[in-house]
């Protein structure tokens, strides 16, 4: 019985900016000397997280924000504080930490059964940046906006001070322009590896627990099974609660969107193949990237393989960037088929039998 199941995923960018720190997020690559831009793992799981909350139109777990004043009556950072409870299923999910300030409780900690890795080029010449410059423009009503100038002791300038400092220039009072905005493009890939023995699993030992004993008691009352995996003694979610999950599950890896506010100038981010399989190395070795031999510029192109141990599915969309890929339309929705069946094959409820 496979324990984990892995799934890379292919995505196209175009002229667009989705995790932000000074401009696009970006980092050195120092082989090919270019900065290539990224998304970071964070932000992708964040993303699915939202997709599956949407997808099952359920709640998402309350957290509890601690604020601390200190002795000069200045607001600090405090604790923030996670619910640790599996049937929000983006805790269940997703993982939590609660470790309260000078030991006052036990630390429950859950690492999520996703791995998630940052979305970046599929191969540093395959992407890049563009940097555009922008503008706040509201030249074009003058007369529905106000202007105030100050001279260097902060005093407002008068309308006809102000007509005097233009004199002689032809300054839009009504613009500005905003310097050095990147804007990413190419093909990306994110891969994501799944902890079957972990999905639908809590552990109930308290030595060094998941969650609190009274929770343990509030989840058998709700129908969780009584098991046993690697890890020890667990408890498992039911089955017909399991079956509801895993379709949000494999829709939301395969069409999730970015939806934090680190994400601006919007682009389909489409789609292009996906991966699946038992295997890490068999996803690397179907979607990955080729070095062409040319002496005097490096170039890359996509390569897709069919490989024995990897299901790939490849959609209409790639043909713009692929030739003969054998995509086909209904590419996404087998591959989300594909995932529903193996997360659906693990017996989750017996593992070690």
């Amino acid at each position: 019985m496979d324990s984990y199941v892995y799934l890379r995923g292919l995505r196209h960018a175009d002229h667009t900016v989705f995790c932000v720190e000074d401009g696009q997020k970006r980092y050195w690559d120092p082989v090919f000397g270019v900065f290539v831009p990224f998304s970071s793992g964070q932000q992708v799981k964040r993303s699915i997280m939202d997709s599956i909350v949407d997808e099952l139109k359920a709640k998402p777990s309350p957290i509890t924000f601690i604020t601390k004043i200190n002795t000069q009556g200045q607001i600090g950072e405090g604790e923030v504080l996670s619910a640790c409870d599996p049937r929000y299923v983006d805790q269940l999910l997703g993982g939590w930490m609660h470790a309260a300030s000078k030991g006052k409780e036990r630390t429950l900690k859950r690492r999520s059964p996703f791995s998630v890795s940052a979305m970046r080029p599929i191969h540093p010449l395959l992407s890049g940046l563009r940097e555009e410059k922008i503008s706040f423009d509201r030249s074009d009503k003058p007369h529905l906006h106000k202007v105030i100038v100050r001279d260097k002791d902060n005093n407002p300038l008068s309308d006809s001070q102000i007509a005097e400092v233009l004199k002689g220039t032809d300054k839009s009072l009504y613009r500005k322009w905003i310097q050095g905005s990147n804007r990413a493009y190419g093909l990306y890939i994110y891969d994501i590896a799944i902890d079957l023995r972990t999905l639908f699993c809590v552990l109930t030992n308290q030595f060094e627990p998941e969650i609190r004993s009274d929770m343990i008691e509030e989840l058998r009352k709700a129908g969780w099974i009584e098991s046993e995996n690697i890890f020890g003694s667990c408890l498992v979610m039911p089955k017909e609660e399991r079956e509801r999950i895993i379709p949000a599950i494999a829709k939301s890896l395969i069409n999730w969107r970015i939806t934090s506010n680190q994400a601006r100038t919007f682009s389909l981010m489409e789609s292009l193949a996906i991966a699946v399989s038992n295997n890490a190395n068999s996803i690397a070795s179907a979607l990955y990237a080729r070095l062409l031999d040319d002496s005097e510029k490096p170039k890359a192109e996509l390569v897709i393989e069919t490989i024995n141990d990897a299901n790939v599915f490849i959609a209409k969309p790639c043909e713009s960037f692929l030739a003969n890929c054998n995509a086909t339309q209904d590419a996404l929705s087998s591959a989300e088929k594909q995932l529903i069946s193996l997360l659906k094959s693990f017996d989750y409820e017996k593992q070690l039998t």
